[in-house]
């Protein structure tokens, strides 16, 4: 197989720059590294090796520049976790879905070989009656009242259609559990860092985690030995809500889901708040996803939730300290 020359998208982002520097690391198997970025990355962020390009994957020539760059891998990063205040309206939906149909048009019509997406578990939906552990063959049904779980079933429908339609791109496509890192900061992590860890009266629901360094040597694996297909990406093991409190020397206070609903109502309607009230599900119903085919057919062994829960709680308390 010769030398990939990549493009990864969302290349200013946490994940982008750890694969960057994962693959720039690995110079000597890749031909080219293009980092895209709606935004310019400052020159003291950049990874050597790498050339970075200024574009919105949701209007940008993406095609144009896949050919200036002869681009044959495409690692599609770009995704918006937390929309910021005063942002449009729309910001992540054009990001998530009109953005992936473009990557995806741009890859057929220059003819890229292999196409690398981060999805995520949220494209399972928050529901009461998801299994135990969810594999890659249970339906996907995203919330439409979960902005970011609804935009990630669009999109794996999307990819769904390319994988029909246009055979001769090939795709491994990683449906990821929460990514914690010793320096990630995500909604979901927001949620452990203030006074006590919320959770829902009554439930349980409890989370899976995938170290980032994990995340990225799937991905490389896509990138540098071609490997395709459909996996969840999770550690073995969970981790309750009220685990998560003690781990983190914090109370565990539950809050009955009528109460939690009426809240997010009121600040929502306040414009305090994006997430509306059918975000308690996102609390009350957590997916819990199987990694057995990852392990059966990758051959990867992810780090176990709790090991990869500990490297994000050495990194935060870490940083706590730091800021005194």
């Amino acid at each position: 197989m010769s030398r990939p020359s990549v493009l990864v998208t969302g290349a200013a982002g946490y994940v982008g720059t750890l694969t960057l520097e994962a693959l720039a690391a690995r110079g000597d198997e890749v031909a080219g590294l293009v980092g895209l970025d709606v935004a310019e990355v400052p020159e003291e962020r950049r990874v050597a090796g790498v050339t970075y390009v200024t574009a919105d994957v949701s209007t940008g020539d993406l095609a144009g520049i896949m050919r200036d760059h002869a681009v044959d891998t495409v690692v599609h990063l770009a995704s918006i976790l937390r929309v910021p205040p005063g942002a449009p309206a729309d910001l992540a939906y054009r990001v998530d879905v009109v953005g992936t149909r473009n990557v995806l048009e741009a890859c057929v019509a220059t003819g890229v070989a292999e196409l690398v997406v981060t999805s995520s578990g949220a494209a399972y939906g928050y529901y009461a009656d998801n299994p135990a552990a969810l594999d890659e063959d249970d339906p996907l049904r995203g919330n439409e009242g979960i902005p970011y779980a609804h935009h990630k079933r669009l999109v794996e429908a999307m990819l769904a259609d390319y994988r029909r339609d246009h055979p001769e791109l090939a795709q491994l496509v990683l449906r990821a559990g929460t990514v914690v890192g010793e320096h990630t900061s995500s909604p979901v992590t927001a949620l452990f860092e203030g006074p006590a860890v919320l959770g829902v009266w009554g439930s349980e629901s409890p989370f899976v985690f995938i170290w980032d360094h994990d995340l990225v040597e799937v991905i490389l694996l896509g990138v540098l030995e071609r490997r395709t297909g459909i996996y969840n990406l999770a550690g073995d093991g969970v981790l309750s809500p009220r685990e998560i409190a003690r781990r983190l020397h914090k109370r565990y206070v539950a809050v009955p889901a009528p109460v939690l609903a009426g809240a997010l109502w009121a600040l929502h309607a306040l414009g305090r708040t994006a997430n509306g009230p059918d975000h308690v599900n996102f609390l009350r119903y957590r997916p819990v996803l199987s990694n057995e085919r990852l392990k059966r057919e990758l051959g990867y062994r992810p780090i176990d939730s709790a090991a990869a829960f500990e490297r994000w709680r050495a990194g935060y308390q870490a940083r706590r300290q730091a800021a005194g």
